[in-house]
């Protein structure tokens, strides 16, 4: 994730007139390489970047922060079940979000990244009362970014072509990538790609599927595309949304126009005005809805987001 920190100093995400500071949390066992990132960022005389800071107090490190990337999660070691991990990572979320309402700005946007993130999202949010629950996000645009790159793939078109994707449900196998509302070069993917049998079957696994994928021939998790996800998540939040189009975020279901569950979080298509803020997609609920039967097994109580079925991602497999 460290490569990802060049971006967010030299301008690329919050604006080229924005000067940021950089605070970053870690544990008494990363100290020394956060020390040895907080370096490599003050040596490359990024110009926007006005303040290196490194700590393992969250209450410290949180102090004013209008923006909280939550990367950390401890990855399931051997011998250990899941309920023990989403206890052990569950209280270190629930502690960052008490620490975010005690010190941070009071309408900071939290990103939650660690998996799985749609639960950590919801326990972080609940620890935090003071701050709307609405600045919470669970990251979901790896998913939306893997969903694009396969439709471009098969129509034999550059990525930015395609648009108007959305993930709805979880950052897990159970998640359904919506290709009946995707367009390319404006135009309906399902007008552009007539082999709907790939759509309906195998675009929506390998979408579903690909973090597992790449960490049984890599080796290790998805952090690289994961990164790039984080920085188009927050970009997306805090730049227009391009008319007619909207993006994929993991946000609280309350007050959703899509009969999903509330009370939990859940991927749905957003749009932003440029000033962090965002609002459900609304205008296009007709067309949406139309996706609501591969949705219907993700928004009953029993699929909920702390109530994880067996093949729900775990930490480290983005």
């Amino acid at each position: 994730m460290t490569k990802r920190f060049p971006v967010l100093a030299s301008g690329e995400v919050f604006g080229p007139d924005q000067p940021i500071a950089l605070k970053l949390l870690g544990s008494e066992r990363s100290f020394g390489a956060l020390e040895g990132v907080a370096m490599e960022l003050e040596d490359s005389l990024y110009p926007l970047l006005r303040e290196v800071s490194i700590g393992i107090d969250p209450y410290e490190v949180f102090q004013d922060a209008e923006w909280a990337l939550l990367i950390g999660a401890k990855p399931r070691g051997p011998g250990m079940e899941r309920a023990d991990l989403l206890d052990i990572n569950g209280q270190i979320f629930a502690e960052q979000g008490k620490a975010l309402n005690a010190v941070a700005s009071p309408n900071v946007k939290v990103m939650v990244v660690g998996n799985p993130c749609n639960t950590y999202a919801l326990i972080c949010m609940k620890n935090a009362p003071k701050i709307p629950p609405k600045n919470f996000h669970a990251l979901t645009r790896l998913d939306e970014n893997r969903a694009k790159c396969q439709l471009a793939l098969k129509a034999g078109v550059f990525y930015h072509k395609v648009s108007n994707v959305t993930i709805w449900g979880n950052h897990s196998t159970t998640q359904v990538p919506d290709f009946l509302n995707a367009k390319i070069h404006g135009i309906p993917v399902t007008e552009v790609i007539r082999d709907r049998k790939w759509l309906e079957e195998e675009f929506t696994q390998v979408v579903q599927t690909r973090g597992g994928v790449l960490i049984k021939k890599w080796g290790r998790s998805s952090a690289a595309s994961t990164a790039v996800s984080i920085v188009d998540a927050i970009r997306s939040l805090v730049t227009p949304t391009p008319e007619g189009d909207w993006f994929s975020t993991g946000v609280y279901t309350n007050g959703n126009p899509y009969g999903i569950a509330e009370g939990i979080v859940f991927s749905m298509p957003c749009r932003s005005k440029g000033d962090g803020d965002y609002e459900l997609v609304k205008d296009s609920e007709d067309e949406l809805l139309a996706e609501k039967k591969c949705v219907a097994h993700l928004t009953g109580e029993g699929i909920a987001v702390c109530d994880l079925p067996g093949d729900t991602m775990l930490p480290g497999e983005m």
